[in-house]
């Protein structure tokens, strides 16, 4: 019978901002339908010790947890896909590592020694992912049966790279059934003609580093070809089924869908072992995982074909970076979606509300008011 937690950790290659977080929690959401208990863990390679202070015009949201804590806007995203409850522990930043270091070193934990990258900080982030991993959060109260770690960035990032030598030893001492790697890269195309150079040079920079990609996830704008596939396979060392065409959907809620179409929660049970004879799945939760997925397809199938718009007029500061209010965002989103309706929002910035605006710049003034 499976004992430890097993992890799927995603990383990215090419360029980020490709919707690694996105493909992250659906492979998650996939994982709690067939009834399972789904963590999650990002990793921002920033020296910041949070996103508290940072600049939402730079960063986007700062999402909030139930503990206070200020985190990256991608924890907003697995607890909405998995309804889960996450703390500020689950989201590990290379200033919160180098302050454990730092502060072992003082109070004489090293014993003296040289502390280095490797092992110390390297040995950090793998105490902290498995300690975080193990933290229950749902409403079950039980320990995560799998936990999805996301590694924001690219790999080669010079920020990311203890993380990337952390997670190199976390698999080396890993059961093989315990870990397993999704690597997200993007797919452009060039004169009419999908490109896989670019994967392939990804590719062979995470093997370089010491990981071993199980699954391509690779992004483009329309549905990849068969000999694009195979090729990306063959120059890869991967099989066909093993590359994921994660194409440009109408709503980023149909990526799921996307991914169960081409056998990803397949391929993770497989991988994991997660299915008898390996470990017991509770009826319970495998019923409810049932429910979640049929309730998920119903509300996100068809969301292309909605005719009957909804205007909802969002005011705010930080315009130009409309990841600032992304939670706003989502929670309008599903509420259109619940309505069966489809929703426009109009952005007017508070500033060109002000009275003083009428005198600087009387034609935004005007238009912010009145169109």
């Amino acid at each position: 019978m499976k004992q430890d937690h097993g992890l799927t950790f995603h990383s990215a290659g090419v360029i980020s901002g490709v919707g690694k977080g996105i493909i992250a929690s659906s492979a998650g959401l996939l994982l709690k339908t067939m009834g399972l208990k789904v963590s999650s863990i990002k990793i921002d390679p920033y020296i910041n010790v949070d996103a508290g202070t940072m600049n939402p015009r730079e960063h986007g949201e700062v999402y909030v947890l139930d503990d206070g804590g200020e985190v990256d806007l991608d924890l907003g995203n697995y607890e909405r896909y998995l309804n889960i409850t996450l703390t500020r522990e689950n989201n590990i930043t290379l200033g919160k590592i180098f302050s454990k270091v730092i502060e072992a070193e003082r109070e004489g934990k090293y014993l003296g020694k040289t502390v280095q990258v490797v092992p110390h900080v390297t040995g950090a982030i793998e105490d902290w992912i498995n300690r975080v991993a193990r933290i229950p959060v749902d409403d079950t109260g039980e320990e995560p049966d799998v936990c999805i770690v996301e590694l924001g960035g690219t790999i080669g990032d010079i920020e990311g790279m203890p993380f990337v030598e952390a997670l190199t030893e976390l698999r080396r001492n890993c059961r093989k059934e315990d870990f397993m790697q999704i690597h997200v890269s993007y797919v452009p195309v060039v004169h009419g003609e999908q490109k896989t150079k670019p994967t392939q040079m990804a590719i062979k920079g995470v093997r370089s580093a010491g990981l071993i990609p199980d699954l391509i996830a690779c992004r483009c704008e329309k549905p990849l070809e068969e000999g694009v596939i195979d090729k990306i396979a063959r120059f890869c060392q991967v099989r066909s089924e093993q590359v994921l065409a994660v194409r440009d959907m109408p709503s980023t809620y149909q990526v799921p869908i996307l991914l169960h179409e081409q056998r990803l929660d397949t391929l993770m049970r497989s991988a994991l072992q997660l299915e008898e004879p390996h470990m017991a799945i509770n009826p319970v939760l495998k019923k409810k995982g049932l429910n979640i997925w049929e309730t998920w397809k119903t509300l996100t199938l068809g969301l292309q074909n909605l005719h009957e718009n909804i205007e909802i007029v969002l005011v705010g500061k930080y315009l130009d970076q409309p990841d600032s209010y992304l939670s706003v965002i989502k929670s309008l989103e599903h509420a259109a979606m619940r309505c069966r309706k489809k929703l426009v929002i109009r952005y007017v910035d508070a500033e060109h509300l002000e009275p003083s605006a009428n005198h600087t710049d009387p034609a935004k003034f005007h238009r912010a008011w009145h169109d």
